[in-house]
């Protein structure tokens, strides 16, 4: 089975993207569907790398606009090494994340605004947004308690808590803006039944 298609899952850090991206990739890949699983920042060695610095929880110096540029640059090497030649390849790519992350936690999170932070990501991917963006849609409260509950914390899990309410804010604006492109899936719903509707826009898509 051959159709190219690029699909992001996206949400506030506690909807379970990983975990929902993860078990979207062994099912299709069990049906015979050709796909990767990738993720921003990240998915190739240069993001990976970016990405190690930007999550760092020792670089609490950070400015807030070397933080968008960083997130737009490997959003750009890891679109031009990975995705880009899969899709090419016919294949269906599912990817963590990608420039509605940024307009939510930069734009909003970091108070740089909403149009400049679409403007930097929009010189990195040029046209190549989603075919199908999945927003992962879970309750302040119970993504805060998710967060508190990992072991490993990177530096923006140990953000504030008014720095994450922008950010769901962020994602509401993104909600507004983009909602033709976006399909918003309960994830405070038991596991295998947000995996089920995921499964459902993406076959739905596909066929």
């Amino acid at each position: 089975m051959k159709r190219a298609l690029f699909i992001c899952l996206e949400g506030p850090d506690g909807s379970g993207k990983t975990t929902v991206t993860s078990l979207l990739y062994e099912k299709l890949k069990a049906s015979n569907y050709d796909c990767i699983h990738t993720r921003e920042p990240g998915g190739i060695e240069i993001a990976e790398q970016i990405r190690r610095i930007i999550l760092d929880p020792q670089n609490t110096n950070m400015d807030a606009k070397t933080e968008a540029l960083l997130y737009a640059a490997s959003r750009r090497q890891h679109l031009v090494e990975r995705v880009i030649p899969a899709l090419n390849e016919g294949k269906i790519v599912l990817c963590e994340r990608f420039i509605y992350s940024s307009l939510a936690y930069q734009g909003y999170g970091r108070k740089i605004g909403f149009e400049a932070i679409y403007d930097i990501n929009i010189f990195a991917i040029e046209d190549y947004f989603p075919d199908i963006t999945i927003y992962l849609d879970v309750d302040e409260k119970t993504g805060l308690k998710r967060i508190e509950s990992r072991n490993n914390k990177d530096r923006l899990d140990l953000e504030t808590i008014d720095f994450h309410h922008r950010v769901n804010e962020g994602y509401q604006e993104v909600l507004r803006r983009f909602k033709d492109r976006i399909k918003i899936v309960d994830a405070s719903k038991s596991l295998d039944d947000v995996v089920s509707d995921c499964m459902d826009i993406i076959l739905k898509e596909l066929s």
